[in-house]
């Protein structure tokens, strides 16, 4: 059986983000080790419900698919058992859709017990009523993307054998909930104060943990480095003790079986007393990706909690305006805070806003007019900035009461 090594996208667009979206689907193509040799972009207002694409798309991308030596074809959506039997039939290569691509990263990534645990669950709840189309695609794969990891499990065998291992892996991470909802008792029993930082995957979050904790948590530029949430202790003033901990990045239309199997370690964002949304503040995307988050928290019920707004990588030279999401934080009432992880700039003002904010000490608010450059300059030299705000009158600055150290 040959490796799978290079793959052919494929996208339905109805005109929404479809463009944002099939580079997103190329960026986790390559971090599944693949190599993308075409990507085709059908304009339908749905997807076709036999094939997806289209009949006469399929007869176009098999002499595609054929010229160019490619293994496999990944739609940009969900695939019913169906489109997935007579995509293969048309197309002579392995089909897999978006959700597939997902799991099977997840899967290469996991490494902690609970989080094998928790691709196992996502993985079987997908596939299982897709047994159908998948016998096949599975064969053809050989084992290859969109099968590994540790819910390998041969679907070929009957479903009930499926549906009593999904049983004992919800039973397996009931006792794991347990032992966190536990722990998570004993910081609030002992006053703990904690913070977790969420946001879309790659925007940086574990490395800004590194810079705020002093640790050496995991961390590269690639989608999902981290899967398995982490806690550090990060030291505030006077030696306040804060846990900030480090959980999965979020995705659009992040599969729903994902959300569910991971939601045990989602609880960080909900029973942290503060959440870090981080943004990639140079990525032209950020908007769309913050409003992919908040939906998210909202899903999660996480949304009403005390939140800032971190720009991060605002190092990189290709930076964007950053007043958009200066205002996009003012209109959610964020605090705001721009910083490189990578360099440090910025970190030790958020460190002292996130100390504060669990001392509860007081803050200001100054209105300054945009040709008073020097009141700036010293507000900035004195002061610890809170929030910073352009307005038509000038530009608002929220500051702690206490002079910088």
């Amino acid at each position: 059986m040959k490796e799978i090594k290079t793959c052919l996208l494929l996208g339905v667009s109805d005109g929404n983000d479809a463009e944002a979206s099939m580079a997103e689907l190329e960026q986790l193509a390559e971090t599944a080790g693949l190599v993308v040799r075409g990507v085709l972009l059908q304009q339908r207002q749905k997807p076709d419900n036999a094939t997806y694409i289209g009949a006469g798309k399929v007869e176009e991308m098999k002499e595609f698919i054929s010229n160019h030596e490619i293994d496999l074809a990944i739609a940009n959506g969900e695939l019913s058992a169906g489109q997935i039997r007579n995509l293969e039939d048309g197309l002579d290569v392995a089909v897999i859709d978006r959700t597939m691509l997902i799991l099977d990263i997840f899967a290469g990534r996991a490494q902690s017990a609970e989080g094998r645990l928790q691709v196992e669950l996502a993985q079987l709840k997908y596939r299982l009523p897709r047994l159908a189309g998948l016998g096949e695609s599975l064969s053809r794969l050989g084992g290859g993307i969109g099968t590994r990891g540790p819910g390998e499990t041969k679907l070929e065998t009957d479903r009930r054998h499926i549906r009593r291992r999904i049983k004992a892996l919800e039973n397996a991470l009931k006792e794991v909930k347990q032992r966190r909802q536990t722990v998570r008792r004993g910081r609030i029993r002992g006053g703990k104060s904690t913070a977790a930082l969420v946001g879309y995957t790659n925007a940086g979050k574990s490395t800004l943990l590194n810079r705020l904790c002093g640790s050496e948590v995991y961390a590269e530029d690639q989608l999902f480095a981290t899967l398995d949430t982490t806690v550090r202790r990060m030291e505030g003033l006077k030696g306040q003790e804060i846990l900030l901990s480090d959980t999965v990045g979020f995705l659009r239309d992040l599969p729903h079986t994902l959300i569910d199997a991971f939601h045990s370690t989602l609880e960080e964002s909900l029973s942290a007393d503060l959440l870090l949304l981080v943004l990639d503040g140079a990525d032209p995307e950020a908007e769309a990706r913050f409003e992919v988050v908040r939906d998210l928290l909202h899903t999660l019920q996480a949304d009403q909690k005390p939140i800032f707004l971190i720009l991060n990588k605002i190092d990189k030279e290709e930076m964007r305006d950053l007043a958009p999401l200066y205002a996009l934080g003012s209109k959610e009432k964020m605090r705001v805070f721009p910083v490189s992880a990578k360099t440090g700039t910025g970190c030790e003002e958020l460190k002292r806003a996130i100390s504060r904010h669990f001392a509860g000490e007081s803050e200001k608010t100054v209105l300054v007019p945009y040709d008073n450059g020097a009141a700036l300059a010293e507000l900035y030299r004195d002061k610890v900035i809170l929030n910073r705000e352009e307005t038509d009158a000038g530009i608002k600055i929220t500051y702690a009461a206490e002079e910088k150290a």
